[in-house]
């Protein structure tokens, strides 16, 4: 069964399940890629990344080389990474500072920061051509948008379509909790990335942020042996560390209070899962950090931001954000059976050193490259690519709960915390994007 027109599309997605060749098929994947990570808002990176003119930062939009950068008029662009005359990269590097300008390393042609021409060598060569410096082909392609959410920077490479907060929508609160968490209503990027590369289908990934069937039984293992040091501990010291509980949390919590973590299910694919384990320990830090937030906020008003009860939020196609512990995962697919996850860390402006370091710890302990947390997510996630070539079921199955939520004006709520309520959104989004309907 291939994915060459809508109609085929639609029968590939159905309202409770998918055909496995959505996630093996190649043609399906390159059609992904013009229909949603070249037309959709994508994750750039973050404002602080480029805090002064010339400061840039790469990323992949799809599979287009991208600049981000910040130019001399104060904004952030981002700049197809191309130069025009021979098409050799701009930026060989992750990130730097260009100075006053983008000179490409072949014939030293020069673009101002804003991606427009500034010079080139010989130009009276160019006498004639349809190269001369009036012709807007000699400058720099921008990104047909970019918009930026609380310090976040997404760009679109199509000129039509939402604008940034229209798609994210109820999503926004994964940036709004992050910000609003810090003393001074802002984060600053940690500058050192975790990068993954997974070697299984993008959407495989996203299905499993908000799965809460998994935890506490693909990491059964790494928190059973967390609970057993905590009670060494215990026994000997007094109270393990809270860093303990960040892996032990998977097994102490059973799969029946899993089932009492609500999602919500937004338009474009996007979803939250509230949260399932106690951030708020009444230790002398915890303590410190609420007495700084008070004398920003008031009572009242920290208060109702540290009351907000959230664990995850997916914002599709590629952004996965921890917004309490001040991290986010962004997929960067490479090919229909690989795909790139980058993990990044935010500090909380204004709030004590010890806040940062415990965020970093769960950072280290839960999602970096050498945890086994995420090991026994990337095992699964191969086995699952795998399996999908097999020839011994053609459906993938997102049956759970199915007919069981409720939905109120787009809005999905699942009534039980491990409903593939989130699955069947994102595939409700991507035959939207894709043209097969639902």
């Amino acid at each position: 069964m291939r994915g060459n027109g809508s109609s085929d599309l639609a029968r590939l997605v159905e309202p409770d399940r998918v055909h496995r060749t959505v996630y093996s098929d190649a043609e399906i994947f390159d059609r992904e890629i013009a229909e949603i990570f070249h037309k959709q808002w994508i994750y750039c990176g973050h404002e602080s990344q480029v805090k002064q003119p010339g400061d840039y930062a790469t990323v992949l939009v799809g599979t287009q080389p991208m600049i981000m950068v910040r130019g001399d008029d104060g904004e952030v662009h981002v700049l197809h990474n191309r130069c025009p005359h021979r098409g050799a990269m701009l930026c060989g590097n992750r990130k730097g500072n260009v100075g006053k300008a983008f000179t490409c390393s072949y014939h030293s042609w020069r673009f101002q920061l804003d991606g427009t021409l500034d010079r080139y060598p010989l130009p009276h060569g160019y006498d004639g051509t349809r190269m001369s410096p009036d012709n807007p082909d000699v400058n720099v392609k921008p990104a047909a948008r970019v918009a930026s959410y609380r310090g976040f920077v997404f760009c679109s490479l199509a000129a039509e379509g939402p604008s940034l907060e229209e798609f994210l929508g109820g999503a926004k609160v994964a940036f709004d909790d992050m910000c609003d968490r810090a003393p001074e209503g802002e984060v600053e990027v940690v500058p050192i990335c975790f990068r993954v590369v997974q070697h299984s289908n993008w959407k495989i990934f996203l299905e499993n942020q908000l799965d809460a069937l998994h935890p506490s039984i693909v990491h059964e293992s790494s928190g059973r042996a967390a609970v057993e040091v905590e009670k060494e501990i215990e026994k000997h010291d007094g109270k393990a560390p809270l860093d303990y509980h960040y892996i032990s949390a998977f097994v102490t919590v059973p799969l029946d209070k899993w089932d009492m973590v609500q999602t919500v299910n937004f338009a474009n694919g996007h979803s939250l899962l509230q949260g399932y384990m106690g951030l708020r320990p009444q230790d002398p830090d915890t303590l410190e950090y609420e007495a700084v937030m008070r004398q920003h906020y008031g009572a009242e008003r920290t208060e109702e931001i540290l009351s907000v009860n959230i664990h995850h939020v997916l914002l599709y196609p590629g952004l996965s954000v921890q917004s309490p512990l001040q991290q986010l995962r962004a997929v960067r697919p490479l090919g229909v059976d690989k795909t790139l996850t980058e993990i990044w860390h935010f500090r909380l402006k204004g709030a004590p050193e010890a806040i940062y370091r415990r965020a970093l710890g769960y950072y280290n302990l839960v999602n970096s490259p050498s945890t086994m947390i995420n090991a026994d997510d990337l095992e699964n996630f191969w086995r699952c690519h795998q399996g999908l070539a097999s020839d011994g079921g053609d459906w993938v199955s997102f049956h759970r709960n199915a007919g069981q939520d409720d939905e109120v004006g787009g809005v999905v709520t699942s009534r039980q915390g491990t409903s593939e309520a989130p699955m069947r959104n994102q595939f409700r989004a991507w035959a939207e994007w894709m043209g097969g309907g639902r």
